[in-house]
């Protein structure tokens, strides 16, 4: 129950007692790249790395969890990494395209403009709230301007006799919820 580590634990346990806290096994770029070609050309890991392209994992994600794990056995730096880092994406490509299997290299650019357009609806619905906490008459236009159109659904005419006319406020519940009429 209590095993995990206690705040400053780091600061007192044995310097260097990881791989990464030591100096790494290759300094030289030219010396990690044949260290992971000679990895990659082994059978069984190249049969895993196409098993994993064809589960659409991003060439990209493969490479970087590749470079990461060498990083923490101590194999060679960060900075190593980013040298060579591109060299092993296009030979995971290359060999995805020798063997015919579709990939996803991971770097394309994403659509942002969605996400965008919602931080863009957060403020002015925040500002909105400020609004109304301050009293005054909260501007919606442009918040309705900035929302997607709903598709409009057409209701048979008798069930919209059924659609309840107003919803009864809730009150509030549990142990912090004040009584009615204390303020």
């Amino acid at each position: 129950m209590f095993d995990a580590a206690i705040p400053g634990q780091s600061l007192v346990g044995e310097p260097k007692n990881y791989a990464w806290e030591n100096p790494p096994r290759m300094n030289l770029p030219e010396e990690a790249l044949a260290f992971h070609l000679e990895e990659l050309n082994k059978p069984k890991k190249m049969e895993a790395i196409l098993d994993v392209l064809q589960l659409d994992v991003e060439v990209i994600t493969i490479t970087e969890g590749i470079l990461r794990s060498a990083v923490a056995k101590g194999e060679h730096s960060i900075d190593v990494s980013l040298i060579i880092g591109p060299v092993i994406h296009e030979y995971i490509v290359g060999l995805a395209e020798a063997t015919g299997i579709d990939y996803i290299e991971g770097t394309e650019e994403k659509d942002t403009s969605e996400l965008s357009m919602y931080a863009i609806r957060e403020n002015k619905a925040r500002k909105i709230l400020e609004d109304i906490k301050k009293n005054k008459e909260p501007d919606l236009e442009d918040l309705e301007a900035s929302l997607p159109e709903a598709p409009e659904q057409d209701l048979p005419e008798d069930s919209a006799q059924d659609l309840p006319v107003e919803m009864p406020e809730e009150k509030p519940k549990g142990l912090m919820a004040r009584p009615e009429g204390v303020m």
